[in-house]
């Protein structure tokens, strides 16, 4: 680790002075204690240089007062830098070594799960220390440490906590804000709590977002603006760690800046992985540039590189397929719109493609409508036969089930995979006509935890050339339109509200490529074997 000398920050004010006896015993304090996890556990918590550097600005700088300066932290750093054992160790500080009778210090996020991670490593660290164990009462149950001796606790709140009110906040650590979907719970325990204290600390740790219009969105502009000079708020101290506008997302240098923890809780080599996935993938490339290099993103992801898809657009001779397994996914629509039903056949042989045969039908009323609001050629595909109508101005189900009565006789349907919502009467259909015919009707939900693992399989197989789907146009306009939403852990799902136009046959073949690499499971998730990705 590189040797670290201190300099006071340039937010210091001119009547502020720098107590080096308060900087060195919050620095004492913090390396009395033990990391919780991984290769570092039970070693002492040696501050990195950028750590130090927050915690001899916040507790050594005083102002005439003799009080802290700085009341509110704002910490903004990528995944993995070590934010959440800063904060751990920062909210122990408070509730043993900060001399505050009666302190009250809280853990907040989004969720009781996010709050908690901040406390449990916190808990972890009272447990190795046997001095603060003795001194503590630890209560699991209620996510709590409890320092009897000044009559102190420490509790986790988050957005699920019903009651909000009665607080006086010593310290306050809030994790993650930018997952907060509104400013209700960073209001209350903000504004006013601390009143009754003469240097209460908010500290707020964070990564970059996306949304702009977020209460984490307007704390990183003032940070900005407080760090460049433009604002002025001298109990304010801002620390961001992240790309800057005319940075080159692609420069090795750029990571090192914006990862002030690299080669010590981050291996070089990890994040240099994540990059060459992130150059292959959009998706990937926005996880990348936000949870690696701390940049606010607010672009959507158009998922599939279209280069790539085409290349796996080999004719498809149907007749060969008669008689092959093959597990389907029914997108169903509930207005004029699209229905798309995917038969997606596993590879057999010495064949190692996916297979893929799409099916499209739009109500006939709707067609010419359709066609000039949309700018779509739906008149033209429905001459050359790409998709089916049905009569009326919605999609008749009895015509689709009948369909697919016609299919199971030239094809071995061994699933339907359909979307749950708002399908109970075609639902039964296909099931009467599946006890008939030797398939099985599959509920397959639409969120992260149903559609992650299969998407990511699919855009792999198109990256490996391992789809094979004959360049139908319809399936083809849909891939072009697709834009997936991505959670902070990773996962992935196409988001219809944010595509441009329609994607029904993407998400009908993701679901039919789901049940199809289990080989059919009748009760099987797609994520007993592979699991939701967490960070």
């Amino acid at each position: 680790m590189p040797e670290f000398k201190y300099k006071p920050t340039p937010l210091m004010l001119p009547t502020s002075r720098y107590d080096v006896r308060r900087a060195d015993f919050a620095v004492n304090f913090i390396s009395m204690l033990k990391h919780t996890t991984g290769e570092w556990y039970g070693k002492p918590f040696q501050l990195m240089p950028w750590q130090e550097q927050i915690i001899r600005d916040i507790f050594g700088i005083v102002g005439e007062d003799g009080y802290r300066q700085f009341r509110t932290a704002y910490v903004e750093v990528g995944k993995k830098n070590g934010k959440s054992e800063l904060a751990a160790a920062i909210a122990l500080y408070l509730l043993f070594a900060d001399g505050e009778a009666g302190a009250e210090v809280y853990s907040c996020a989004a969720d009781i799960n996010q709050a908690s991670i901040v406390f449990n490593t916190a808990k972890a660290m009272v447990e190795q220390c046997g001095d603060l164990a003795k001194l503590s009462k630890l209560v699991p149950s209620t996510k709590r440490i409890i320092f009897p001796h000044t009559n102190s606790f420490y509790r986790v709140l988050s957005s699920e906590t019903k009651s909000k009110q009665g607080f006086n906040v010593s310290g306050l650590i809030f994790d993650e804000l930018f997952a907060q979907q509104t400013r209700e719970l960073f209001d209350t325990m903000t504004k006013y709590t601390g009143d009754a204290r003469r240097q209460p600390l908010y500290f707020l740790i964070t990564t970059a977002g996306r949304d702009k219009t977020s209460i984490c969105y307007e704390i990183h502009q003032k940070a900005k603006a407080v760090m460049d000079g433009s604002k002025i708020d001298p109990s304010f101290y801002p620390a961001v760690f992240g790309i800057e506008e005319d940075d080159d997302w692609n420069d090795e240098a750029v990571w090192r800046r914006v990862n002030p923890s690299i080669d010590v809780t981050i291996p070089f080599e990890t994040v240099q992985a994540a990059y060459e996935q992130a150059k292959q993938n959009p998706a990937e490339e926005m996880h990348f540039r936000q949870f690696r290099l701390n940049e606010w993103c607010n672009a959507d992801i158009r998922w599939m590189p279209m280069d790539k898809w085409d290349v796996c657009g080999e004719d498809i001779d149907f007749e060969e397929y008669e008689g092959r397994d093959c597990y389907c996914g029914l997108d169903l629509s509930s207005t004029g719109d699209l229905t798309a039903l995917v038969l997606v056949f596993p590879p057999v042989g010495s064949d190692t493609k996916y297979t893929v045969m799409p099916f499209y039908w739009l109500p006939e009323d709707v067609i010419d409508l359709r066609t000039r609001r949309d700018h779509v050629p739906y008149a033209v595909w429905k001459k050359t036969g790409v998709f089916n109508t049905t009569e009326g101005n919605v999609v008749d189900y009895d015509y689709i089930v009948a369909f697919i009565a016609k299919l199971s006789e030239r094809f071995r349907i061994r699933e339907i995979a359909y979307d749950r919502y708002g399908a109970e009467k075609i639902r039964r259909d296909l099931e009467e006509l599946g006890a008939e015919h030797g398939f099985t009707v599959f509920p397959f939900g639409q969120g992260f935890i149903s559609m992650s693992p299969p998407s990511k399989d699919f855009f792999q197989f198109v990256m490996e050339g391992k789809i094979r789907h004959g360049k139908h146009p319809v399936l083809d306009w849909n891939m072009g339109n697709v834009i997936v939403d991505q959670d902070a852990a990773g996962n992935i799902k196409p988001n219809k509200k944010k595509s441009t136009e329609k994607i029904d046959g993407v998400v009908a073949l993701i679901m039919g490529l789901a049940r199809a690499t289990l080989g059919g499971g009748i009760n099987d998730s797609v994520y007993d074997e592979r699991g939701l990705l967490f960070i």
